[in-house]
């Protein structure tokens, strides 16, 4: 032998345990290349993994033998954390905006939260319209209802209108519909 390498002996992970940290008797063992090397103990596998100048190991614990593998964990643990950011960066996450409305509101004033739904559902968050009502005017909620009714039918075309009306507080959902 050469140089001296240094023997890596830690736990990186709470899930993963590598080289003396790993319990038991005996041990199925992968080699570097794949193959199987049979069922050895692990003073056996850690002195093959020393000559290979790499890590031992313990990727099925729950198995009968236990499975260890001879490999270099430092690029192991590599590749899945850029695996993770990798699936990471592709997820996409559903924003959910809320716009109030009342049973009394403007026409105006409707227009104005109608453009901000508008640009909303062109960015493809969801959209969350509330009716609120105060005093007496809950004793009719169906006037409060027919905005939302309004809201629905001019966001007919790019979104899908899910109505909750039957529920304490009236809203409607606006999803936006997929493209192609």
């Amino acid at each position: 032998m050469v140089g001296i390498t240094s023997w890596r002996c830690c736990i990186i992970t709470d899930k993963i345990r590598v080289n003396e940290k790993i319990r038991g008797k005996e041990f199925r063992i992968i080699s570097s290349t794949g193959e199987q090397l049979g069922v050895m103990t692990s003073n056996e596998a850690l002195e093959i993994a020393k000559q290979e100048g790499l890590d031992l190991v313990e990727i099925a614990a729950n198995a009968k033998p236990p499975v260890c593998k001879i490999m270099n964990f430092g690029k192991y643990r590599y590749e899945q954390t850029r695996k993770a950011k990798e699936a990471k960066k592709n997820q996409k996450q559903t924003v959910v905006k809320e716009v109030k409305v009342t049973a009394r509101i403007d026409s105006h004033d409707l227009e104005t939260k109608m453009s901000q739904i508008e640009k909303f559902l062109a960015k493809e968050n969801k959209v969350k319209v509330t009716l609120v009502l105060f005093g007496r005017e809950r004793m009719h909620p169906t006037l409060g209802v027919d905005t939302l009714d309004e809201v629905a039918e001019r966001f007919a075309e790019i979104a899908e209108a899910d109505k909750k009306y039957n529920e304490k507080q009236k809203h409607i959902i606006l999803t936006p519909k997929k493209q192609g």
